[in-house]
């Protein structure tokens, strides 16, 4: 009997498929794209923290080899007790799971808070777009700039809030008519804006004043009622809100005396181990010692890496990536509001038809001449 051994074919729709066929999706930038050439256990630097401990991975197996030749070829014994190095790994152990958990729940924090803020601007995106106009009577044209200028000032504030947490400032300075420097969202910011970022102002914190005023225009237009003005500025505070609490991991790092104290146990620990071990093991110390001592300051290094997550590493929190697919999803939803608001007020759309079924985003109307 043969055996087929071949992995199963892969379904039309699966997401691989699904992700070659069509030249755009969501999460297009954010989804990993090519399957790894290499299983992880190889990988040895991209992602990889090796770097960061070959330095005293090396000093602690150069001085290892020195406690063994002392050992064996000085002194007629330098070790000590097998039975003190279970006391000890006890106590390092327990300080690096506390070193780990706290940095990694800053990341998982971080990625938390920095949903949040997208999920409040597509929750604000989506209620103005499908209120900020009335079937009555079309939008007056300074109207449909409001809400597009609106629309591109939320779209903008993923934006700044990354650049706000890796204090990269000066992004809307204006003096004299003149944008002292154009970031990559320039485009989505009002030209006659005056950043004071040099006055200390922080810019998401800023734009929040545009999105307020709006609501209250939107309020006095008719176009939202008390309720749902409520609702939005619950919406607009709770972005702010996690705006705040990324600032204050980004702003509060690990205590320094808890990480002085963690190096030095790390190293009396890696000193102490040879010792330990020495008498039992001979020349094959450095490599046992050398592979513990990899293992603890790679533990160490990781959480390192996650205690500020929103830089430029690859262990990093992909921002980048997030807020480019996010500003994708919200210009195809601008962009078919346009459509809508062309279709409300436009020729040749059935009179009666709109009075039953209003223009509504994502469907097409058809002008009376092509219906059967």
């Amino acid at each position: 009997m043969r055996l087929n051994l071949s992995a199963p074919s892969t379904p039309t729709l699966s997401r691989q498929n699904t992700f070659i066929r069509h030249a755009a999706h969501p999460h297009l930038l954010t989804t990993r794209q090519k399957p790894r050439r290499w299983p992880l256990v190889f990988r040895f630097i991209k992602g990889a923290i090796h770097g960061a401990i070959i330095v005293p991975v090396l000093l602690h197996a150069l001085f290892t080899a020195l406690v063994v030749y002392l050992d064996l070829y000085v002194f007629e014994t330098v070790g000590l007790p097998s039975s003190i190095i279970p006391s000890l790994s006890i106590v390092v152990g327990l300080m690096l799971v506390f070193r780990n958990q706290t940095s990694y729940n800053r990341f998982w924090d971080g990625r938390t808070s920095l949903t949040t803020v997208t999920t409040s601007i597509r929750n604000l995106v989506r209620t103005i777009l499908t209120n900020a106009y009335q079937t009555s009577r079309p939008l007056h044209p300074h109207e449909k700039q409001d809400i597009e200028r609106i629309v591109r000032i939320l779209m903008a504030i993923p934006y700044t809030v990354k650049n706000h947490l890796r204090a990269e400032w000066g992004v809307a300075f204006y003096a004299d008519g003149v944008t002292t420097q154009y970031p990559d969202y320039a485009n989505l910011l009002p030209k006659e804006l005056m950043g004071l970022e040099n006055e200390g102002l922080g810019l998401p914190f800023q734009l929040s004043f545009f999105v307020d005023g709006f609501i209250r225009r939107g309020v006095e237009r008719g176009w939202f009622h008390a309720p749902g003005a409520s609702q939005m500025q619950a919406q607009l505070n709770s972005l702010l809100d996690a705006v705040g609490r990324m600032e204050m991991i980004r702003l509060t790092p690990i205590p320094v005396a808890h990480l002085i104290h963690q190096k030095q146990v790390l190293a009396l620990f890696g000193c102490v181990l040879p010792f330990g071990m020495v008498d039992d093991l001979g020349w094959w110390t450095v490599p046992i010692v050398s592979l513990v001592i990899f293992t603890l300051y790679g533990i160490e290094g990781i959480g390192s890496q996650l205690e500020d997550p929103f830089g430029y590493d690859r262990n990093d929190i992909k921002m980048d990536a997030i807020v480019e697919d996010f500003k994708t999803e919200i210009d195809v939803v601008l962009s078919e509001w346009r459509k809508v608001a062309e279709t409300s007020s436009g020729p040749g759309v059935d009179e009666i038809s709109k009075d039953k079924f209003p223009p509504e985003m994502f469907l097409r109307y058809r002008p009376v001449a092509e219906r059967g």
